[in-house]
């Protein structure tokens, strides 16, 4: 959505309790002024999109209680913890981040996981090439635009994006990463643990995609 710079004659009294409530808020004036007139005006900005996609995702994985979603009030990326059954419990962090405006790509996915058990990274890496090798025969194709992968110490990211042209609602975006986030979760759990091979993940995630969920 495009922006441009107006010039508005507004009190000092209003300025104030503006800058105020921003401050509280973590955003400058000039978002949320633009926030409230969209609001006042029933007008959906990107930000206020992706704030309800956010609300709605955490709501779905509320009812998760291996998944715990945060959501940090106008931002554009919200996050999900989960606890790996291993020693020590170590913490895997998902990071949504969605974009404003860009036609190739929905937002990014982030796997943040720390660890010093060179054993677990060697693990969680074999399993992050492995989820790679299945998407990019199952669901690349479905993408004009690719997916793009990137593995880090630590880290591991894939963009997301939404096939064809339809236009897709904020229910919709929010059912698909919920759904996406639960499946890559409970197979990446599964594997680590040593109760599903290579082959189980990816029978698992065809009878994922069998069941109607949306492709990201």
């Amino acid at each position: 959505m495009k922006k441009t710079l107006y010039s508005l004659m507004l009190s000092d009294d209003v300025v104030r309790a503006v800058d105020d409530l921003a401050h509280r808020m973590g955003t400058n004036r000039s978002a949320l002024v633009n926030q409230i007139l969209a609001e006042y005006t029933d007008l959906v900005t990107p930000e206020r999109r992706v704030q309800d996609i956010f609300r709605q995702i955490s709501e779905l994985l509320d009812a998760d209680r291996s998944l715990v979603p945060f959501i940090t009030p106008n931002s554009m990326t919200m996050s999900v913890k989960s606890s790996l059954q291993y020693r020590y419990r170590p913490t895997v962090k998902y990071s949504v981040e969605l974009y404003r405006d860009r036609e190739d790509s929905l937002g990014e996915l982030s796997v943040v996981f720390r660890t010093q058990s060179q054993e677990l990274l060697d693990a969680m890496g074999q399993f992050f090439r492995l989820w790679k090798q299945i998407e990019d025969e199952l669901v690349a194709p479905y993408h004009p635009v690719p997916v793009e992968y990137a593995l880090y110490p630590g880290r591991f990211t894939r963009t997301i994006a939404l096939p064809g042209r339809r236009d897709y609602s904020s229910a919709d975006v929010a059912g698909a990463i919920s759904a996406y986030v639960r499946l890559f979760d409970r197979l990446m759990k599964g594997c680590l643990a040593g109760s599903l091979a290579a082959g189980d993940v990816e029978a698992e995630y065809i009878r994922w995609l069998h069941e109607g969920n949306i492709i990201l």
